[in-house]
């Protein structure tokens, strides 16, 4: 018997059969399937009730939301009206605050940021005597809590006369704001690859065209991410404003625990109030969003 016929019968081995699936790539699998989109979006429907319910309310009138809830206005439609806004534009500390509001978040989400900008490419690109050691100590400074410095800094506020002031809050914000700005930035732009640096350098850029021209846009992420954070932080504080402003100054979170305090169930003004104080920032949120998820290099790629 040759080789050949002897080896007729046997058995070659083949090629591994695949391995079965992990119970967690079944469990992520089913996971995917439309059920549980239909899920989610529920769910997402009920954590946006409170925000429905606000501007139902907004667009009742004192009457109909003291007779029933706000899920009434399916049903009844025409309960639906524009004047409590109205009232509120005619409330002169209602529209005072929302300016003060814009006086305060604009100017302090802005200079955070460029000035976080300039400091974190300084401390990532830049050499320097000490760079490293001043930027441990900004760092350090994430640790300080805002309520150690409220009285040493009303006191100093209060002796150079920038106590109730816009500015005096715009500063506190500015400075508080700087270590968080600084250190992302920093940690951002240092992973910029040397080699385009290099190019733009050889090119002719100075630091300052090389920061507007090559750093600013690979950075726009962090930047824009930045920025939403601060406009949110600094909008939606009451604990600085309380502190540092007076009737004068107030933003729109003050005006509106003021207007609690002093009219009690101030709805007709507090829902429409409370709904544009809301609003605001969901809408600079939604501008940036595309900046805010899109790719940390995409623009080397480009």
């Amino acid at each position: 018997m040759t080789t050949e016929a002897a080896g007729v019968g046997k058995v070659v081995p083949g090629p591994a059969v695949r391995a079965r699936s992990s119970l967690g790539s079944r469990i992520a699998q089913r996971l995917s399937g439309g059920l549980v989109r239909a899920v989610l979006i529920v769910v997402g429907l009920f954590w946006l009730m409170p925000t429905i319910g606000l501007l139902v309310s907004s667009l009742r009138s004192p009457e109909d939301m003291s007779a029933d809830g706000w899920w009434h206005v399916f049903t009844k439609p025409s309960q639906l009206t524009l004047d409590s806004y109205q009232k509120l534009l005619e409330n002169g500390d209602i529209t005072g605050s929302l300016v003060n509001t814009v006086l305060i978040t604009v100017p302090a989400t802005v200079l955070v940021v460029v000035i976080g900008a300039l400091a974190g490419y300084a401390f990532a690109w830049m050499e320097f005597p000490g760079r490293d050691w001043w930027f441990l100590t900004v760092v350090s400074l994430l640790v300080v809590p805002v309520q150690v410095a409220l009285i040493p800094i009303a006191e100093l506020f209060g002796k150079i006369g920038l106590f109730g002031s816009v500015f005096g809050v715009v500063l506190f914000h500015v400075a508080f704001g700087l270590p968080f700005a600084v250190f992302l930035l920093r940690n951002f732009f240092a992973e910029i690859p040397r080699e385009l640096l290099e190019a733009a350098r050889l090119d002719g850029a100075g630091e300052l065209r090389l920061f507007a021209r090559v750093v600013l846009p690979l950075g726009g992420p962090a930047v824009a991410s930045l920025g939403i954070f601060q406009f949110l932080w600094v909008w939606n504080d009451m604990l600085v404003a309380l502190v540092f402003s007076d009737s004068g100054s107030q933003p729109i979170t003050v005006a509106l625990q003021t207007q609690v305090r002093q009219f009690g169930n101030n709805i007709d003004v507090l829902a429409p109030g409370a709904f544009l104080s809301m609003v605001i920032p969901l809408a600079v949120f939604f501008a940036f969003q595309r900046q805010f998820v899109s790719g940390v290099m995409a623009g080397a790629v480009k």
